[in-house]
């Protein structure tokens, strides 16, 4: 399973505002301190605020915050809502031309692993991934300064 460059970024975003104590933050500090582009962060954040995970307020002393505690923000609840294609072979797709289709052992074999997957992160938060056992290290790489 691969997840997008858009979930990813998404990840990321959530990441550095909770290792930073949701401290108001610019998509601009945010892809500085990823060096990713800016211009695929002004496509991640309108979803996530639209999402109900960020909420953005404009002027002095604004920038981007959680909506809600890290604790409250499953991984796998986002992972959903983020991406927008689970057709992880040409079976499971709407166009499928596939000759083994019929008889084949694969398509419930890749959909009892999608669902694995899902179900790993479904058991993991925000604040599993920023106060784990890393989360010290994690801070303090991403600490705004």
């Amino acid at each position: 399973m691969r997840l997008t460059r858009f979930t990813d970024y998404a990840l990321r975003v959530l990441i550095y505002l909770a290792a930073n104590d949701n401290q108001p933050a610019t998509i601009a500090q945010i892809a500085t301190k990823f060096r990713i582009s800016r211009n695929h962060l002004m496509k991640v954040v309108p979803e996530l605020s639209q999402q109900g995970y960020i909420i953005g307020q404009r002027g002095k002393g604004g920038g981007l915050r959680l909506a809600m505690a890290p604790e409250d923000i499953n991984l796998g609840e986002l992972v959903r809502a983020m991406e927008n294609d689970w057709v992880i072979a040409e079976c499971f797709g709407d166009n499928n031309q596939c000759l083994l289709t019929p008889a084949c052992a694969l398509q419930p074999i890749l959909r009892e692993a999608l669902t694995a997957f899902l179900n790993v992160l479904d058991g993991y938060s925000l604040a599993d991934i920023v106060n784990g056992r890393r989360g010290e290290r994690l801070a303090g790489i991403l600490a705004t300064s």
